[in-house]
């Protein structure tokens, strides 16, 4: 049976930050704890969200707001921890999220931290814990600052826990009670930054719509996101203030995200082994490392040759062919200023038993449209190498 469920609300357009208050009075959410990261905060978005909770000729009284800044650039347990203890302390009653992926998840690891018992990794979807986690969930509200992951729509987190598992969690009680996405909120964003979620964006595009589950809309949502970040990621990366190339990215990512509670697959299992073994490396830059191989592996999958799904993304990528996909990635890859390959990170062939072991056992392995081996992932990393 096909599960389809489009998903929370969303204010999209330039300015909705201004919407913020609103939307805490429209959730309930009275006494906030706001999770961020220092970049974010350095860069002066934070200052404009808190500037939306209060601003200055309001009507009705402050609305208390304590800050959380200190998430890193992989969210940890740790991280976690500390903001539960503020939460806790604060006598918080909800979270906000500003900042791309990384505070998002972040937030979602406070709202169900903060408010279910037991260790977090109880709550992991590997452990079995997605049916665990409840309606008790501290509601959460997401401002992303980037145009990549997409959490602000998503039902998931991903986080390193404290045993240095880079794990997901998942459950509708997770997905934000809205999300607001204001596309000016990522003007000046650092090219290479651009460069690394967009690639993310349009990875979740692409996997899901590979991915073999019945979802006749997320394939329609994943197309469209692929066509426009395929369109406009250069664009965006060239030019932080170009406003339809950033509004198009927002876009992208926002769809990539509605459509993936179809499944992804192996670009995403060994981006989040990887991750987990090397949390220095950043999860949208080894997606676009990881892609043009799981593209070329997955392209003899029954599911995908049945429904022509390469030829279809190439369509949306103005190509010939979907057998132009791998180079067509590559080439992108090294004009958006990416690592030419794993190597260039740092990543070697010694670590490649770790990182096979993580990514089958991830949640997303066996949503791939050919179900990988050792030998399969032992291919694949070495082609991204």
């Amino acid at each position: 049976m096909a599960f389809i469920y489009y998903i929370t609300q969303v204010q999209f357009e330039f300015g909705a930050i201004k919407l913020l208050r609103q939307e805490c009075e429209r959730v309930g959410i009275t006494r906030p704890l706001v999770v961020t990261d220092p970049g974010v905060k350095a860069a002066g978005v934070l200052q404009k969200a808190l500037d939306a909770l209060n601003p200055p000729n309001q009507s009705g009284a402050a609305i208390p707001v304590v800050v959380f800044d200190q998430t890193p650039s992989n969210p940890t347990e740790t991280a976690v921890r500390m903001a539960v203890e503020l939460y806790k302390a604060s006598n918080c009653d909800g979270l906000i999220a500003v900042g791309g992926g990384s505070a998002i998840d972040c937030a979602k690891g406070v709202a169900i931290a903060a408010t279910h018992e037991g260790a977090l990794k109880t709550y992991a979807t590997i452990e079995g814990g997605s049916l665990k986690i409840t309606e008790r969930a501290a509601p959460l509200i997401a401002v992303p600052t980037t145009s990549g992951t997409g959490s602000e729509v998503a039902r998931g987190a991903i986080i390193i826990l404290d045993d240095h598992r880079k794990l997901g969690f998942h459950s509708w009680h997770l997905v934000p009670k809205t999300a607001i996405c204001d596309p000016g909120l990522t003007f000046g964003l650092p090219a290479k930054l651009t460069a690394a979620t967009g690639m993310d964006a349009i990875a979740h595009c692409m996997e899901t719509f590979m991915a073999p589950l019945f979802n006749p809309p997320a394939d329609g949502i994943a197309l469209d996101g692929l066509e426009r970040g395929w369109a406009h990621i250069e664009r965006a990366t060239r030019d932080g203030s170009d406003r339809e190339a950033r509004l198009n990215m927002m876009s992208a990512s926002m769809q990539g995200a509605m459509a993936f509670q179809k499944g992804l697959g192996c670009v995403h299992s060994l981006s989040h082994s990887l991750g987990g073994v090397d949390p220095r490396l950043h999860h949208g830059t080894l997606n676009a490392m990881f892609l043009p191989a799981v593209v070329r592996f997955n392209a003899d999958a029954e599911s995908i040759q049945k429904e022509h799904r390469m030829d279809r993304m190439a369509r949306a990528m103005g190509l010939a062919s979907g057998s132009d996909i791998p180079e067509a990635i590559k080439a992108m890859n090294g004009r958006l200023g990416l690592p030419t390959g794993l190597a260039a990170m740092g990543v070697e062939r010694g670590q490649f038993s770790r990182i096979i072991e993580g990514a089958l056992a991830d949640h997303c392995h066996k949503t791939n449209p050919r179900l990988a081996s050792v030998a399969n992932y032992e291919e694949m990393l070495a082609a991204s190498l």
